[in-house]
């Protein structure tokens, strides 16, 4: 079997797993806004939440609940987040944990909850507590489409993943399903994602492989340079696949977290491909920095620099820009020594415009629609690689009536 072989399906690739998704009303389109995704048998459980000080109802419900280690299904809405809702939204965020409980025969502790939507509003609680019971008698082991499409906002698409690897000799999945298209830049994590595996893990692992590969994908992305107060990774491992536990020091679990990664760092690529007025997914790699921190710290720089985006989305090789951005960070940076390429074109050595670079040739790799902006900083070995997108009138027309 290969290494890493990719599926379809997504989340509900994983066996044991089962979704689904509904319009509750919570949307005034009348499209899907409630999913849930749920294990025939419980596992453990491992998240990541946003570091905004100012966190949704359904994020301070799940940050207790998944303390336990243990979970067994995910509840999440669209189209209302829960967050500066008071003492209320925390009510109702219980509420809908406590309803889906009861139609699953589930201790509610074991029930995750995630919103994503307007903030400020209360969640219409009429409509939800008459659809969570047909949420759960749609529960399919296809319904994995139909829940990605429930967690929808401005998303154009929905963004799934899913793998077969081997660890220590027996394939294991991990199927994934995420959310996003803009107030997306983080620090821990970003947008939803709901990750499943049939993999048995312990729970120290599952944390350590989860904050990992989270931090070497969607910690990597960033569309607009905002935080969200909902963002949310959830991971759980149902242990159907009957493999001697993966824990801390094994090779299995070497294994396993290089499957982990590889879905979230798909899931966080579709996201930043589908960001908001988006046109184009470029990586911005910064090598030859002091230091990994210098690599991470300037390749941000770039990713979020309004400037910069707006000359990727008019094929502009203004490479100045780059340069302006990494001179503003805090990384270490010699402008004599600077080297700048787009894919494998080299446009700046030296820290000035290379003598007969081909400008024609940069603007033809610009006008695609995936490209790479090697920046080399000439001071060391360090590496890193943020993922970006453009600014677009687009992105302006959607945000500037958002609740209008």
């Amino acid at each position: 079997m290969p290494e890493l072989e990719w599926l379809d399906g997504g989340i509900t690739a994983v066996p044991g797993i089962l979704a689904s998704g509904v319009a509750a009303g919570i949307k005034p389109s009348g499209k899907k806004d409630l999913a849930l995704i749920y294990s025939s048998s419980p596992g453990r459980a491992a998240a990541v939440f946003t570091a905004n000080q100012v966190k949704g109802a359904p994020v301070l419900v799940s940050m207790q609940h998944v303390r336990g280690g243990v979970a067994q299904a995910i509840v999440a809405s669209s189209g209302c987040a829960n967050v500066c809702t008071g003492e209320q939204g925390v009510r109702d965020a219980r509420e809908m944990t406590r309803i889906v409980a009861d139609q699953l025969r589930i201790k509610p502790e074991h029930v995750l909850i995630a919103a994503t939507g307007v903030i400020g509003a209360p969640m219409p609680m009429d409509k939800i507590r008459s659809a969570l019971p047909k949420l759960v008698k749609s529960l399919s082991p296809q319904g994995g489409r139909h829940a990605n499409e429930a967690i929808m906002t401005t998303d154009t698409r929905p963004k799934e993943a899913a793998v077969r690897i081997d660890v220590g000799g027996r394939p294991v999945t991990i199927g994934g399903m995420a959310k996003g298209a803009a107030m997306i830049e983080p620090h821990l994590a970003t947008m939803l994602a709901f990750i499943a595996t049939d993999a048995a893990v312990t729970r120290d692992a599952l944390d350590a492989v989860t904050r990992r590969a989270v931090d070497r994908s969607f910690n990597r992305v960033t569309i607009d340079s905002d935080q969200s107060t909902s963002d949310t990774v959830f991971v759980v491992a149902n242990g159907a696949a009957q493999n001697a536990p993966l824990a801390p020091g094994m090779r299995g679990l070497t294994q396993f977290a290089r499957g982990l990664a590889a879905v979230m760092e798909r899931l966080a690529r579709q996201m930043v491909q589908d960001g908001e007025g988006a046109t184009k997914l470029v990586a911005v790699t910064v090598r030859g920095a002091a230091s990994k921190r210098d690599a991470l710290a300037a390749a941000r720089a770039i990713a979020n620099s309004p400037l910069v985006k707006t000359a990727i989305n008019g094929a502009d090789p203004n490479w100045g820009r780059l340069m302006m951005a990494i001179g503003k960070s805090p990384a270490r940076v010699d402008a004599g020594r600077v080297a700048i390429a787009f894919d494998a074109e080299t446009i700046v050595e030296g820290g000035v415009q290379k003598e007969g670079v081909r400008l024609e040739r940069i603007r033809e790799i610009m006008g695609g629609s995936e490209y790479t902006i090697t920046v080399d900083l000439g001071l060391g070995r360090a590496e890193e690689t943020v993922w970006t997108c453009d600014l677009s009138e687009e992105y302006v027309r959607l945000n500037s009536k958002y609740t209008t």
